[in-house]
């Protein structure tokens, strides 16, 4: 896995305008396999959405698989803490 110059915090606080799509995909690869966070498939598809919004193609495909294993109740979860997240970024 690539290391990147950021933290991990600095995603969860706003301080992270400038993350690229790749990173965000990585948060959401470590997030729906369970790799140095607790397994949340609700964070992995956030932070999939993000990814695929700054055009990670790969991180549509991932998103779509989620959702598959959601609820609406969980994708819609999902997608408001993507919004959230995009409106302090």
């Amino acid at each position: 896995m690539a290391r990147f110059d950021f933290g991990y915090a600095d995603l969860h606080e706003g301080t992270a305008s400038a993350v690229g799509a790749d990173a965000l995909f990585q948060l959401g690869l470590m997030y729906s396999a369970g790799r140095d966070v607790e397994a949340n498939l609700v964070q992995a598809h956030k932070w999939f959405n993000l990814a695929a919004v700054r055009g990670n193609e790969d991180a549509k495909h991932y998103r779509m698989e989620i959702a598959r294993d959601l609820t609406k109740a969980e994708v819609a979860k999902a997608q408001r803490l993507a919004r959230q997240w995009l409106s302090t970024n």
